[in-house]
């Protein structure tokens, strides 16, 4: 608690002065609004329930986006640490897809899958995948050795393996790529929000602006950064349970 008590110090003196300058005439209040007309908008839109349901907007295709490069990003990397091989083999077109912009994917998301959530959700999981990916390969080929032999030993399938020898060993250091895969879809959705998706807080943001409405589109912005400190600190404890119940590694 004291804590976050100091770290809010900071901004609330740049709210003060924020206030006392837009008052004193310093601030043009045509693009500054001042932080109290930003809280009555924010409590305005928490209460008509307009942000809550942008919130839950953006929040569904983050997590959906997040989720399936998980999903792909744990299983991919998994083959490719276990087989150098065929991590020779892809890695090339690995490192070819790698730097492509994620935004840059919009356009062919759209003509896939049109606006909505899935367009959305295609192109948080496009730049999520990789973090996730790489954190993969270098956990599994981490992993003791004498743990893989007793895998071979025991016959177990591939499957089986993950299951109960490459997770367990290797989640403490997936957990890294995970959390920093979880800001990346955040921080991606709204982008799409913004520049193409109608859709979410990123599209409440630009409307908002586009409706000379500056001191809703602050208190959008506002309430978008306490999503994420919220989103991260809430993901932060449950990947940190995680990391403890599965062994060693790098702490998140």
């Amino acid at each position: 608690m004291k804590r976050i008590l100091r770290g809010a110090l900071l901004p609330a003196l740049g709210f003060f002065l924020w206030e006392t300058g837009s008052r004193a005439g310093l601030l043009p209040i045509d693009t500054f609004s001042r932080p109290s007309d930003i809280a009555q908008a924010l409590a305005g839109g928490l209460v008509d329930g307009t942000i809550l349901l942008a919130t839950w907007q953006t929040v569904q295709a983050a997590l959906s986006g997040f989720a399936v490069a998980a999903a792909a990003g744990i299983l991919v990397g998994a083959i490719l640490g276990l087989s150098p091989p065929i991590e020779r083999t892809v890695g090339p077109s690995i490192e070819a897809l790698r730097p492509i912009p994620a935004v840059a994917l919009m356009p062919l998301t759209l003509l896939f899958f049109g606006f909505g959530l899935r367009m959305e959700a295609g192109v948080v999981a496009f730049a999520c995948i990789w973090p996730i990916l790489l954190v993969t390969v270098a956990a599994v080929r981490g992993i003791e050795p004498r743990l893989l032999e007793v895998a071979q030993t025991l016959r177990l399938g591939f499957a089986a393996r993950l299951r109960k020898i490459i997770l367990p060993a290797a989640l403490g250091r997936i957990v890294v790529g995970l959390r920093v895969a979880v800001s990346i879809s955040l921080i991606v959705a709204v982008t799409v929000e913004i520049v193409m998706n109608p859709y979410g807080l990123g599209y409440g943001m630009i409307i908002a602006q586009q409706s000379l409405k500056p001191d809703l589109m602050y208190a959008q912005l506002l309430w978008l950064g306490l999503l994420g400190w919220g989103l991260n600190a809430l993901l932060t404890r449950a990947l940190g349970g995680w990391h403890g119940a599965f062994g060693p590694g790098v702490q998140p």
